[in-house]
Formats: C-alpha cells, structure tokens, sequence
C-alpha cells in the first residue's frame, strides 16, 4: 500500500452513492467538498444523518434476525454511545430509532437532562453509566436515579462505587 488513496479503497467500498470524485475532488451527495473547505477551513467534519438513522435500522434488524435464528430468548437494546458525538442534532437522530443511551463520563448527564426536558427521551430510556466516575460523575448518577430515571445503570469499575449508591441513592438501582 503505497498512498492513502490504497487504504481507503481497501477499507470502503468508495466511492460510493453519498460519495464520488468529479474532475479528482470529492463531493459528497453532489455538494462539491473542497468549496466548503475553501470557505470553512479544515478539519471539516459532515453528520449525514440519514445515515445514523439506516445504521442503527440495520443493526437492530442484524441482531433481531441473529437471535431469532439463534432462538434466543433475551432481549436486545440498541444504545448510542454519547462519546461517539455529544452533538444535539445527532443524539436527536438516534433517539428517533428508539434508542437508549450510554454515557462514559460526568459531562454526559447534563445533557441526558437536557434531552428529558426536551422531550426526546424519557424517565424509562436505558441510560448506561460506563466508564471511571469520579465523585461529580457518581453524585450525577445518583441524582438521576433518586430523580426516577428508573432504567439508569451504573456499571461498577471497582467495588467503592457500590458503597457511593448505598449511601446516596434511595431507590432500588440496577448495577452493571
């Protein structure tokens, strides 16, 4: 593999319908790119967010056909991990696919506050608590579960989490 151009065709299936080369740049859905590079600087960075949506379409239809041919009996929930993209629109577009969320840090809970106020998820969405949480990350967790986001999960790191919720928490949590 000797240019970058090797890697890409290697790893996508390029171009493609969203993407295509006219006169050697790229254009994406007919919207030339080097005009907004021009205008907006670099990094340019697109959300296609029909895209977002067909994704997570497919990805619950793969797993559906999987456990059916499996027969398997559990369930499964499809959660958008906000550290992917804290973007509005974009968290917007996959809540639309009935959806549920994973956050992996302290900054994340104000903004599943935001989207419940909002409208745009409720007090029984899945919310995934993944990653190190230190004390504001807890106490934002705890507020969230004594506040009755009742699907709120906490997945423990080490065993002082489980004492942070006794202490704070009085509801009954589920702990991951």
């Amino acid at each position: 593999m000797d240019k970058y151009t090797d890697l890409i065709h290697q790893t996508f299936d390029f171009p493609n319908e969203e993407f295509t080369v006219h006169n050697s740049e790229l254009a994406f859905n007919g919207i030339p790119l080097m005009e907004l590079v021009k205008e907006y600087g670099t990094p340019l960075r697109l959300t296609y967010l029909p895209k977002i949506s067909s994704n997570i379409q497919k990805a619950k239809l793969l797993f559906k056909e999987s456990m059916e041919k499996l027969n398997y009996k559990g369930w499964y929930k499809y959660a958008y991990c906000t550290k992917s993209s804290h973007f509005s629109f974009v968290l917007e577009e996959g809540l639309k696919n009935d959806i549920h969320i994973e956050t992996s840090s302290g900054y994340d809970i104000p903004i599943i506050r935001q989207l419940y106020r909002r409208g745009k998820l409720s007090k029984d969405t899945y919310i995934i608590c993944n990653g190190y949480k230190r004390e504001q990350y807890r106490q934002n967790i705890s507020d969230l579960l004594n506040d009755g986001f009742k699907n709120c999960m906490p997945i423990l790191d080490h065993l002082e989490e489980i004492e942070h919720y006794e202490q704070h928490v009085n509801v009954p949590t589920k702990l991951g």
